[in-house]
Formats: C-alpha cells, sequence, structure tokens
C-alpha cells in the first residue's frame, strides 16, 4: 500500500502558510533593529530560505567571501556530508564578514556564529513576527521559509529554487507554484 503525502501551503482551515512579499519586508524592516548577531540570524533565514536548523548550525567558515554564498548543511536528507551554497546580497555578506572578523579575533574561527540556542533563535523568529504585525500559523521560520519560495518562484528558475532550498525533488519545489492573493495576481498581471 502506498501512501502519499499532500502538501499545501494552507493549512487545514485555509490559512496561509507563508508570509506574502509585504509581511516579508515588514519582519525584515524589524530585523533591522537588532544587535548583529540577532540581526544577521534573522537575516540570513530571509534571504536563503533555509530550515531554522540549517541556519543556526552555520559555523564562521561557512561564509564563503570569495563566492558571495553562504554553504549550509542540508539537514532533511538520508545522510549527513550534502551541503548546497546559496549567494547573499553585497550588504549582507559586508555585515558577515564583520562579524567572522570579530569572531576570528576572538579566536572563534571555526566556530559556531551564534551563543544561543535554536530555541531562543525560534522565540527570537516568533517575537520579531509578532513586532512587523505577523500573526497565525505563518509567524514562524517556517512561514518565512515558504515565503522565500513563494517569492523566488516568480523570479527565478524553479530548479535554483529547488537548489536553494535543498529539496530532492522538483516535484516538492512546484508546490510553491500554487499560490493564492497578491502573488497570483502579480503572475497574473503578466498576462494582463
Amino acid at each position: 500500500m502506498m501512501y502519499k503525502v499532500v502538501v499545501s501551503l494552507h493549512n487545514d482551515k485555509g490559512q496561509r502558510k507563508y508570509l506574502n512579499q509585504e509581511e516579508r519586508l515588514r519582519f525584515f524592516e524589524v530585523t533591522q533593529q537588532y544587535d548583529t548577531s540577532k540581526r544577521l540570524f534573522c537575516q540570513l533565514l530571509f534571504y536563503t530560505g533555509a530550515r531554522i536548523a540549517e541556519v543556526h548550525n552555520l559555523k564562521t567558515d561557512s561564509i564563503d567571501l570569495a563566492n558571495g554564498t553562504v554553504v549550509l548543511e542540508t539537514l532533511k536528507k538520508r545522510k549527513r556530508g550534502i551541503y548546497r551554497e546559496i549567494p547573499l546580497p553585497e550588504p549582507l555578506l559586508n555585515d558577515l564578514q564583520g562579524y567572522v572578523g570579530v569572531l576570528g579575533a576572538q579566536g572563534k574561527q571555526g566556530h559556531c556564529l551564534w551563543t544561543f540556542s535554536l530555541r531562543t533563535g525560534s522565540r527570537l523568529i516568533k517575537a520579531s513576527m509578532k513586532k512587523a504585525g505577523i500573526s497565525g500559523v505563518r509567524s514562524c521560520a517556517r512561514g518565512l521559509r515558504h515565503g522565500f519560495a513563494v517569492h523566488a518562484v516568480n523570479k527565478v528558475p524553479l530548479t535554483m529554487v529547488k537548489k536553494w532550498l535543498g529539496h530532492a525533488s522538483l516535484t516538492t519545489t512546484a508546490i510553491y507554484l500554487d499560490i493564492f492573493g497578491e502573488e497570483e495576481r502579480e503572475i497574473a498581471k503578466r498576462i494582463w
């Protein structure tokens, strides 16, 4: 007997599980007021669509400044040691370079980027969502990941989004094409 897992961008009550672009930008604005460590943690989630644990596990040598990327270990594979690179915008790279430099000067080269726990990171994201006026099922790191993906599929090839999200199958990534609301209207404008 085969079971099929149904993945949807809405929960069983019809609520969106992803942040729309306006909500994503409000989240980003809230993060601007944080100290460097918390701000970079939040903004890496914003710009990469990575899973919260993937960002939390980053080490100082995970930032490839020469290539302009962050190298993440993909966590939802059946084995360890599978990595992916995601490009980062210049301002974030500059901030990360300064942050990694400070950690290196403290003798923490090769160490974790964050001194807080994964649970504290999750609470930080939840509090940031609340400050941004975002509530419900989407007000978490996963909602930010889904929001990144929905935004990305409108701008770049689906295969690139698949790679950045660390999906094994294009079918998994394709759920982000099944969107509603503001994002759907933006796509529809292309044919109007």
